[in-house]
């Protein structure tokens, strides 16, 4: 059984599995970006059930993985490698694939779809942080700080066009209430799957590709992929 909300159990698998513990400790650890990012779970032949949770009825779930930090990606890798089981809700899987996947190539208009939903969010003059919505302008104007205090962050500087438009296909815009569980305690983000159309320097692109666009990316928020890949 699946859980509606599992991001926290995906990133633990995630953590687990980073073949280099030093990297995985510094990662944990750090109150700063991780820089990777996670889909949502993918079940082809589901049932749902209402109150409980999804079963996959082949038994067989997959999700994406996205880091601009090669070294953390390959040691990834190594780790489902190395040890092809993971624990999940107290039950062991087995990883059947591990695919590394081709990159598209990035041009400064572009369109895509999230693989999990985007969280962007506002500090009130009262101290509390509120979760924003797509009508909501400064939703994007969240969206383009936090995407070049990331890209700054990783690369330590960028001296291209700090530019970035997000325009949104409404009518695909779907509200998702995600718990996080962590010691104990939980937390509950305002998030949203969507297609949008993003305009901004390529290298822009490519990060938000890379590291997720928004907030909370470890925590499996954020990932996009190309639109029209699959469809």
């Amino acid at each position: 059984m699946i859980p509606f909300n599992y991001n926290h159990i995906l990133s633990a698998i995630i953590y687990r599995k980073i073949a280099d513990l030093d990297l995985a400790s510094d990662l944990h650890s750090s109150s700063d970006f991780k820089y990777f990012t996670f889909s949502q779970i993918d079940v082809t032949r589901r049932k749902v059930i209402p109150g409980k949770g999804i079963v996959a009825l082949d038994g067989k779930l997959n999700f994406l993985i996205s880091s601009p930090h090669n070294y953390l990606i390959q040691s990834m890798v190594e780790g489902y490698l190395d040890e092809s089981e993971v624990i999940f809700k107290g039950n062991k899987l087995m990883v059947e694939q591990v695919e590394l996947l081709k990159q598209p190539t990035f041009t400064k208009n572009m369109n895509f779809k999230t693989m999990s939903p985007v969280v962007a969010r506002i500090k009130r003059e009262d101290g509390k942080v509120r979760d924003l919505n797509p009508g909501d302008l400064r939703f994007y104007t969240a969206l383009q700080q936090n995407l070049l205090r990331k890209y700054n962050s990783f690369y330590d500087t960028y001296d291209g066009d700090e530019y970035v438009k997000i325009v949104p296909d409404v009518d695909s815009v779907k509200r998702k209430r995600i718990t996080i569980e962590k010691n104990g305690n939980q937390t509950y983000h305002r998030a949203y799957l969507m297609r949008f159309g993003m305009e901004a320097d390529p290298q822009l692109v490519k990060f938000a590709y890379d590291c997720g666009l928004g907030e909370k990316n470890s925590m499996g928020f954020g990932m996009v992929e190309m639109e029209g890949k699959d469809d």
